[in-house]
């Protein structure tokens, strides 16, 4: 089945034909819908009040993602080849920033990407580094500096790794791909790295075949220097880049000024220090809801982290080369949205409360903001164009020469050339995941067999002019009118008990 382009529905549990069952997403009933509806031309406006306006691609952001999932901006018509029976399927904007249902597929495709075709099974551990707050606003202003920054974070952490197993540069070589994180758990600007790193190297000296030969785990001392020599060499790079000045007490960025006209300096500074960007409150703190007492016991996280002006370095999770669920949960982890809806609400006064995935140690469990503040966090959250979010290092990058030979789905520069002369099996050629692969995937959702006969369901049409929409839209609503509610589906045949959970299909995934 052909992918629409939909991000994921929203799935309604129960099961029909040994799978899972689904109704259409529909985005205008999420709040988050509802207050970028809402709030965003608000917005606008008081931007435009201060001669102000954002950038293009984050307007394009926004009207896309109004538009994503709405049968009236386009859809696919499916069909079941037995019963005849149709659905439509909505578009998806395809964003990048903010969007939940987006993100979501992102997520899937990535994490099976990475899972099934470019790790082998050899041990993982993720190393996490964030910066301190001039950095982030300098990085989503000048993706340029990010770049060779994460190059010095890389080259750090793989040299480091090559010399604790014994070797030296040239007779070996670790891996890693790294998803660059734009979001914290306030919703605030946040880009830091989060970096899947074999825990070993590969060695290939003498000629021979490369074998895998692992590492301990860091201690904290390892961490410890790592983090300073990682914030020595990014001060002195900024600084030859003429990004950076420094002298015997502090440091601080020097930036070309930017336009009176762009209201995203503005927006960035303050997603980046937790401040309201918009409004009457405008540079003040962002209001914190502490509802539990702060922690006052150790974290025991925090054994394999270190810290130093600014820099943090953690590396502390893992996992093992056969635990291949465990992999492909760390690879959604680190490619997840950065909105998560459920935790989204609407207070009593109006204003916006994000629930804390993890309460902070002074007892902060949710930020509140005006609605139109809200959307400002989300636009600071929208990246530039043409800027590579997930990147492969090491034995892994594409044109690594061992890269062929050490990922499952043996592409790389060997590969092409071998690729004319034998059939490659199908794990050897990747296409991305379909709208169907990533629904049975991450779901449990059947949408390739009809959930009324379990007949075949393809493509029949993809309706794109906005004259056919709306006539068909108007058809089928005369249509739900005029027909009565059908009767309940009569269940499939149960399977064994020993089988089937007791309550099948409620909490299921």
């Amino acid at each position: 089945m052909l992918s629409p382009g939909k991000g994921e529905p929203a799935p309604v549990y129960g099961h029909a034909f040994g799978h899972t069952t689904y109704e259409r997403h529909q985005p205008e009933q999420t709040l988050l819908y509802q207050l970028v509806e809402a709030h965003y031309p608000a917005l606008v406006d008081q931007l435009a009040q201060q001669g102000k306006s954002l950038p293009d691609h984050v307007h394009r952001e926004f009207e896309a993602y109004l538009k994503c999932g709405r049968l009236e901006h386009g859809f696919l018509r499916v069909r079941c080849d037995k019963c005849h029976f149709e659905r439509l399927v909505a578009f998806s904007c395809k964003k990048r920033g903010f969007c939940p249902s987006c993100g979501a597929r992102r997520m899937a495709e990535t994490a099976a990407l990475l899972a099934d075709e470019v790790f082998p099974d050899a041990p993982l551990r993720q190393w996490v580094i964030s910066f301190p707050f001039p950095l982030r606003y300098l990085f989503a202003a000048y993706p340029q500096a990010m770049g060779k920054v994460l190059g010095i974070v890389y080259r750090a952490i793989s040299t480091h790794l090559v010399h604790k197993a014994g070797y030296q540069l040239k007779d070996a070589a670790t891996g890693a791909v790294t998803l660059i994180q734009r979001f914290g758990s306030a919703l605030n600007l946040n880009i830091h790295f989060h970096a899947l790193f074999l825990d070993g190297v590969y060695v290939y000296r003498d000629n021979r075949s490369p074998w895998f030969r692992r590492v301990r785990a860091p201690d904290k001392g390892e961490l410890e220097d790592l983090v300073q020599l990682i914030s020595r060499r990014v001060g002195r790079c900024l600084e030859r880049q003429g990004l950076l000045e420094q002298d015997a007490e502090s440091a601080w960025l020097e930036l070309d000024p930017a336009e009176d006209t762009d209201a995203m300096p503005q927006i960035l500074g303050s997603s980046v220090s937790y401040r309201i960007a918009v409004g009457p409150q405008q540079g003040r703190k962002a209001f914190m809801i502490r509802t539990i007492r702060p922690l006052d016991r150790p974290d025991p996280g925090l054994e394999r982290v270190a810290k130093a002006n600014g820099f943090s370095l953690h590396a502390g999770v893992s996992c093992e080369g056969h635990q291949k669920d465990k992999r492909e949960r760390l690879c959604r982890y680190i490619a997840r949205p950065a909105v998560a809806v459920p935790r989204l609400s609407l207070n009593a006064t109006g204003k916006v409360v994000y629930t804390l995935k993890t309460p902070y140690r002074d007892g902060t469990t949710q930020v509140a903001f005006e609605p139109v503040d809200f959307i400002a966090r989300l636009a600071a959250l929208v990246p530039k164009p043409r800027v590579n979010l997930t990147r492969y290092h090491g034995v892994l990058a594409p044109n690594h020469r061992l890269r062929a030979e050490i990922t499952p789905a043996h592409r790389g520069k060997k590969a092409k050339l071998a690729a004319k002369a034998e059939v490659r099996s199908p794990a050897e050629l990747h296409v991305a995941m379909t709208w169907a692969q990533r629904l049975a995937r991450v779901f449990n959702i059947d949408v390739e067999n009809c959930v009324r006969c379990g007949g075949t369901v393809r493509v029949i049409a993809s309706i794109e002019d906005q004259d056919i929409i709306d006539r068909i839209l108007a058809h089928l609503s005369m249509k739900e009118q005029d027909t009565p509610a059908r009767p309940p589906l009569v269940p499939p045949t149960r399977a064994p008990p020993a089988t089937m959970p007791l309550f099948a299909g409620k909490g299921t995934r």
